[in-house]
């Protein structure tokens, strides 16, 4: 299960490579972490001015019983609290400013370099591991940008600061408040490397947890139809246990460490009172600069907690950039050529040359497959399951690269076609039709805007679509769930229909388009395919013979080769493959209509 889920272990806590690359991303807003940092050293040294201020207050004012000047120190005190709170304002504000829109570049990047990936890469890589990119991984990168990176300088900035105010004030004090950092950096390193060890476990059961939920839910109709809620509840409590254990490891380190860092707070506090008072008695020593580094040892600790967190979120953030560079690094992407070739006038020949393909290295699905389709015609492919048919389409759209052969459109390899412009000559219309969460009229055109509302429904009622979209509430605007759960196969297939009339392809490629729908609706199919094949270079994969016998030619592949080849008629006068497929269908026709 830890090698299925590698991608979730963590890598260094800090990777010089991973932040170079990072930061690539700050650059075009440099000038919000210039601002963020300036306004860091004045953020961080208003606060550290305190504590002088109280000082002066003691020493001098109530000392001597000046009332004028307290008031005024007083008074100083509250303008530097008031102008720290505008200047945290502006940094908090520009600092999240930065962060959104260097997230929003990054998912941008994302999204656009997932949309050009092979459909091989979508083979082999989990849907919810790619999202798990665009949202998780990427929000955590929001933390370092936003609260990370330029929020370290805010903490490192109030340490220096206090530093230079302790050293001005009193060099023995200083010396005692800094004897505690031994032990403050040794529960620091021990806390580091136990929260390390305990949220790679976090983040692994994490894993777990969502890879099971996404499967369960995903499922819920077969887990349901064989009673296995029970079951399934019991391993999704042992999965959920293990990933609450690891949290509660993690919190248990947490409530070790801080209240140890606030331990040798104290510690550094008493030691200065137990020193500072003894000088305070010998009157070497004010009572303003003993008040003043107490409160300096009490703000010297809350930055060294802060960066502790800082820690933790540098860390996701490595894990998370080293898996999104991953994604972003992967090139399974099939290239346009240098020079494309445009097709000056389109016919519609399509030819395949002793085409050789494998999914994987080895297993060859198609093997030396040739075959001319004359424009115009309709070419029916048949066969058994893993016989090839869906890759021959799969290749003519260039999902995949071939391995030897050619595939030519009028005479021009598909390798020298930029990908868009060959797209654009096909239209696929598949058994299992993907609706998108949206409208009727947003699926049928998928939303653009050079096919306008009567295009939209021209094409719906040359299908037959028309019919049930207009008794639906809202008609063309009405509404459509994820994966159009509200309709039926048969109207999703029709919607499909009228999707491909709609963009009025030059190629048309059926794969077993009817073979889920009903014998209504199927017949309703029929008659548009009818309209929809004619004029146009037409490929239809079909189980079902009978839709196909008008076809110009048949092929019949067998086991990624080409076995029989030529129309119903020849082809059952050989009484090969292609009459044994027939006679089988026909024999389960007739025991239907017996049964």
């Amino acid at each position: 299960m830890r090698e299925q889920l590698s991608d979730e272990i963590l890598g260094k806590a800090y990777d010089s490579k991973l932040m170079k690359r990072l930061l690539t991303y700050v650059k075009p807003y440099k000038k919000y972490v210039v601002l963020a940092i300036f306004l860091n050293v004045f953020v961080a040294g208003l606060a550290p001015l305190r504590p002088y201020l109280t000082k002066i207050a003691i020493d001098t004012s109530i000392a001597n019983k000046d009332y004028e000047s307290l008031t005024l120190i007083t008074a100083l005190l509250f303008i530097s609290l008031l102008f720290q709170a505008i200047m945290q304002y502006g940094l908090t504000y520009f600092t999240q400013l930065m962060g959104q829109k260097i997230i929003y570049d990054l998912r941008v990047q994302i999204f656009s370099h997932v949309q050009k990936l092979a459909l091989k890469f979508f083979d082999k890589t989990p849907v919810g591991r790619i999202v798990t990119r665009v949202t998780n991984d990427v929000e955590s990168l929001n933390e370092l940008f936003s609260s990370g990176i330029v929020m370290v300088f805010s903490d490192l900035f109030i340490i220096m600061w206090i530093f230079v105010f302790m050293f001005s004030l009193s060099f023995d004090l200083s010396l005692i408040t800094l004897s505690v950092l031994p032990a403050l950096f040794y529960a620091t390193f021990l806390f580091r490397r136990k929260v390390r060890e305990s949220y790679r476990d976090v983040r692994f059961h994490l894993a777990r947890l969502n890879s099971y939920m996404q499967e369960r839910v995903g499922g819920i109709s077969i887990v349901q139809l064989f009673n296995k809620q029970k079951r399934e509840l019991k391993k999704f409590k042992g999965i959920n246990k293990d990933y609450r254990d690891a949290n509660i490891k993690s919190v248990f380190y947490y409530a070790i460490f801080y209240p140890t860092v606030e331990i040798l707070s104290s510690l550094a506090v008493a030691l200065i009172i137990w020193y500072g008072g003894g000088k305070v008695f010998e009157s070497t020593m004010t009572l303003g600069i003993l008040f003043a580094f107490v409160q300096y040892t009490e703000m010297f600790f809350r930055p060294i907690r802060d960066l502790s967190e800082k820690y933790n979120i540098m860390q996701t953030a490595m894990a998370s950039s080293e898996r999104i560079f991953k994604l972003l690094d992967d090139k399974t992407i099939i290239p346009d050529p240098e020079k494309p070739v445009k097709l000056s006038e389109f016919r519609g020949k399509i030819e395949f040359k002793n085409v050789t393909f494998a999914y994987n290295e080895g297993e060859t699905v198609l093997k030396n497959v040739s075959f001319t389709i004359e424009p115009g015609q309709t070419v029916a492919i048949v066969g058994a399951t893993g016989a090839g048919k869906t890759s021959i389409v799969n290749l003519l759209s260039r999902f995949y690269e071939i391995e030897q052969g050619e595939i030519l459109i009028d005479g021009v390899n598909i390798k020298n076609m930029r990908k868009e412009d060959l797209r654009k000559l096909i239209c696929v219309v598949l058994q299992d039709v993907l609706l998108f969460s949206g409208t009727i009229k947003g699926n049928i055109n998928l939303n653009n805007s050079a096919i306008g509302e009567s295009e939209i429904k021209k094409a719906a009622a040359m299908v037959g679509a028309h019919n049930f979209i207009n008794n639906l509430p809202q008609k063309y605007d009405e509404k459509v769930q994820e994966k159009g759960a509200t309709l039926s196969v048969g109207q999703k297939q029709l919607i499909s229909f009228a999707r491909a009339l709609a963009y009025d392809p030059k190629i048309l490629i059926l794969d077993e388009a009817t073979a889920s729908v009903d014998t209504e609706t199927e017949i309703l199919i029929q008659q548009a395919i009818k309209k929809l094949l004619s004029g146009r270079t037409s490929i239809v994969i079909a189980h079902r013979l009978s839709t196909i016998q008008n076809s110009d030619k048949i092929i019949v592949m067998h086991k990624g080769e080409i076995k029989e080849m030529g129309t119903h008629q020849e082809l059952l006068a050989k009484r090969g493959i292609y009459f044994k497929l027939y006679q089988l269908q026909y024999k389960d026709q007739e025991i239907t209509k017996t049964a």
